[in-house]
């Protein structure tokens, strides 16, 4: 039954599949495919686009997102002056899988695996979808999770347009003002399509 699962996974690292494109592609039995295809996003190993198709899930986009998004952290970096950090959704909470720190003394520390809540901070926001594609491609927060910072956000995208990461700025609100998305906008907007580009090319 492994072996049945992880064809599907193989199946779906080639782009979306919809279930009869998975029964060709795997040679699987279209009950097993869809049985199997659902728990794998149960277990967010496999998940759908806007069009219904399946894809593979944030647990597994996860494990290379911090690789392919390495370059545009260290631009992003650079650019703000300001740490930076890249989330994916794990159920009610967001998960910090890359982050680079700012070379100021005084500046946000999130470490690489903090678990924290969605309902708080800009990242929050893009993961819960709140960013709507016609806006300005961005969202902030002042003050929302830790008192004194502030942070913006971008959305990452997969190439049927579903969410797959949030990338975002933050600092203290002496240096990034308390419009903080304003000032690195736009910068987050280009290094958001950045690694777009490295996902879609993988």
């Amino acid at each position: 039954m492994l072996d049945k699962a992880v064809s599907i996974i193989d199946a779906l690292e080639a782009g979306p599949r919809g279930l009869a494109e998975l029964v060709t592609a795997t040679g699987l039995p279209r009950a097993t495919t869809h049985r199997l295809a659902v728990a794998l996003e149960m277990h967010g190993l496999a998940d759908r686009d806007v069009e219904g198709r399946f894809v593979l899930g944030p647990r597994l986009t996860g494990l290379e997102l911090p690789v392919l998004a390495r370059r545009a952290l260290e631009q992003l970096r650079d650019l703000t002056g300001e740490s930076v950090q890249l989330y994916v959704r794990r159920g009610d909470r967001r998960v910090c899988v890359a982050a680079l720190e700012s070379p100021h003394g005084l500046r946000t520390i999130v470490p690489v695996g903090a678990s924290l809540p969605l309902d708080v901070g800009s990242a929050g926001k893009v993961l819960r979808g709140a960013v709507p594609e016609d806006g300005p491609g961005w969202t902030e927060s002042v003050e929302e999770r830790e008192r004194g910072v502030a942070s913006a956000s971008a959305p990452v995208r997969d190439t049927g347009g579903r969410v797959v990461a949030a990338l975002s700025v933050s600092g203290p609100i002496e240096r990034t003002t308390r419009s903080p998305g304003r000032r690195y906008g736009q910068a987050l907007v280009d290094a958001a399509r950045t690694v777009e580009h490295e996902l879609a090319g993988r």
